[in-house]
């Protein structure tokens, strides 16, 4: 066994395969070092060079293409390249014995196939266990400032799919970006101007008028939702038809602060439900007030980025290989959302984030070279923005798309996908695909307690490892796993041999890696498949192996391996943002 990593698991988890996989690279240059020097190989420089995991297990645990990219150089077939370096590694292997090859081979055009020895993921069980609920963390973002804006929904009324998906995947990604090591602020931003905003008033102007009798329309455009109806119920009931005498302006203007009060107040609580709390609730309103907008606008004509035409002013975004001008400030003087969007988005970069990540519906699209645009023409690096765009959600019931709530009969909600499958359901089957794929939403399968659910087939591994944990503890088994001495370990984890125990081992080793290149990637969905794999393979361990025998020492191994599949399950799902039940 091969315990030799020391660290600090606070900042950094120990990633065992990146390790080896550092170890294979020295080996290789070490060897091709060796056969320069004694003439058996000739060449100026060491060509950049890949060790990775083969597609097919028969391949070995990793494979190294060197021998390819040094072909040229030292003007060797690949193969008898491939030859030289294993035989150099093999003679150096007595003097790396804390590197678990078992053995090597030449494939195929010359890769170079590592066969590692059985137990060499083993010691992931040690780490696991010493840094708890810190494993898979690492330091990648070194405190770098992030901030990821996500759901942003219009505060006119409930939130929909599009809304539910977008905060199931900001808030993993936050998450995700916060175990990586960087500093993360959760944002929403209210988008309480503008043209959407004097449509929701002229509505509640026609609602609050046709409840007290009088004729009045919603306008073109408007809001024809039963919230609208209710606010003005409410409204009507607490303060009368005093605002029937009032100027038409303050009183849309009185009717707008109620309403939107309510109805930010319920997107709050929807989201808390849901397990999403942002840190920064930022208004666009708040821009127009203290004349960010105007002020941006401002910057952009003295840097010359800007034209009059047809009594518009307007970006000059083509400069910047955008297919077209925006219009900033319309004929009737009034800035657009574009321009508010550009204000907002330089006032994050002077809050002192450096790297500002969006999440944005597909009807964005379009929207997203305009932003950066904008910015570069401001000054700023557009580089330091990146937009995620997420594609549509179809949720299906009873193997039908469904529109209608089972509860209201009216459009389906965030409240209401919570009320049908639950927060944790929701949360999983929105973090299974890519942002950039389209989303079948199966309402049925996610309320099904079977195997079939995905999130139940999760939760279900972490619970049956919960109950074998608690009969151990009646037997009065001795499990004391924190007080176990590093050789104690050593020796108990060394009893795993069968190949169950050696496959789920191998993956709770892969956590670190596989948190890394989620991060790397902006992927959450790579976690939530991460755990449906390792709980295939603990519920294949379980059905193969029993845990608790007459043999204390194996037994008390067993505990360790699942104790630690346990963990990294928790572990997943505090990303995921999803509950680790101990019964189900």
């Amino acid at each position: 066994m091969y315990f030799r990593y020391f660290f600090d698991w606070r900042k950094n988890s120990v990633d065992i395969k990146q390790k080896i996989k550092a170890d294979i690279k020295s080996l290789i240059i070490s060897a091709l070092n060796e056969a320069k020097k004694e003439n058996v190989l000739n060449f100026d420089e060491i060509a950049p060079f890949a060790v990775e995991v083969p597609k097919e297990k028969a391949h070995g645990d990793f494979a190294a293409n060197i021998a390819m990219v040094m072909a040229k150089k030292a003007k060797q077939s690949p193969v008898k390249i491939a030859g030289v370096i294993k035989e150099y590694i093999e003679k150096s292997l007595s003097f790396y014995s804390s590197v678990p090859i078992e053995k090597i081979e030449v494939a195929g055009p010359g890769f170079l196939n590592f066969y590692l020895k059985k137990d060499w993921a083993h010691e992931a069980l040690y780490y696991i266990l010493k840094e708890g609920e810190n494993y898979g963390k690492q330091d990648i973002g070194n405190g770098k400032k992030v901030q990821v804006e996500f759901v942003s929904a219009n505060p006119t009324g409930p939130m929909h799919m599009g809304n539910a998906r977008g905060a199931a995947l900001g808030d993993a990604l936050a998450e995700l970006l916060k175990t990586v090591g960087y500093d993360v602020t959760r944002e929403f931003y209210i988008n309480d101007a503008g043209n959407q905003i004097e449509n929701f008033a002229l509505s509640l102007e026609a609602r609050y008028l046709q409840l007290l009798g009088y004729d009045a329309q919603i306008p073109e455009g408007g809001y024809h939702g039963e919230d609208v109806i209710e606010h003005m119920k409410e409204f009507i009931e607490k303060e009368g038809d005093k605002y029937l005498n009032v100027e038409p302006e303050e009183r849309r203007r009185v009717f707008v602060e109620y309403a939107l009060e309510k109805n930010i107040r319920r997107m709050k609580q929807d989201l808390e439900n849901f397990g999403v709390v942002f840190d920064i609730w930022f208004s666009e309103r708040s821009l127009h007030e203290s004349n960010k907008v105007m002020d941006t606008i401002k910057m952009l004509q003295e840097r010359g980025y800007t034209y009059e035409k047809d009594g518009a002013l307007w970006f000059a975004a083509t400069k910047f290989g955008v297919p077209k001008d925006e219009v900033l400030i319309r004929q009737n003087g009034i800035p657009t959302y574009f321009a508010a969007d550009i204000a907002y988005h330089k006032d994050k970069f002077d809050r002192g984030f450096e790297w500002v990540i969006d999440i944005w519906g597909a009807d964005h699209h379009g929207h997203v070279p305009r932003v950066k645009a904008g910015l570069a023409a401001l000054g700023y690096d557009p580089e330091k923005l990146t937009i995620i765009i997420m594609q549509l959600v179809r949720l299906f019931r009873n193997g039908e798309i469904a529109r209608m709530s089972k509860r209201t009969g009216r459009a389906v909600t965030l409240a209401d996908l919570i009320d049908e499958v639950g927060k944790d359901a929701a949360r999983f089957f929105f973090n299974l695909r890519s942002a950039d794929t389209h989303l079948d939403f199966d309402l049925d399968l996610a309320v099904k307690q079977s195997e079939e659910n995905p999130v139940f087939y999760v939760q279900y591994a972490h619970a049956r490892i919960s109950s074998i944990l608690r009969t151990a503890k009646e037997q009065g088994i001795e499990f004391d796993v924190e007080n176990f001495s590093e050789a104690r370990i050593k020796q108990l984890v060394g009893l795993l041999k069968e190949e169950p125990e050696i496959e789920l081992i191998k993956k709770l080793a892969e956590f670190p890696e596989e948190i890394r290149i989620a991060a790397e990637n902006l992927s959450p969905y790579r976690i939530a498949n991460f755990t449906l794999e390792l709980a295939s393979l603990f519920h294949s361990f379980y059905n193969s192996c029993r845990v608790l025998t007459d043999d204390k020492d194996l037994t008390k191994a067993r505990l360790i391996l699942i104790f630690s599949t346990k963990r990294v399950l928790k572990n997943a799902f505090k990303i995921l943002g999803i509950s680790a039940p101990e019964r189900m």
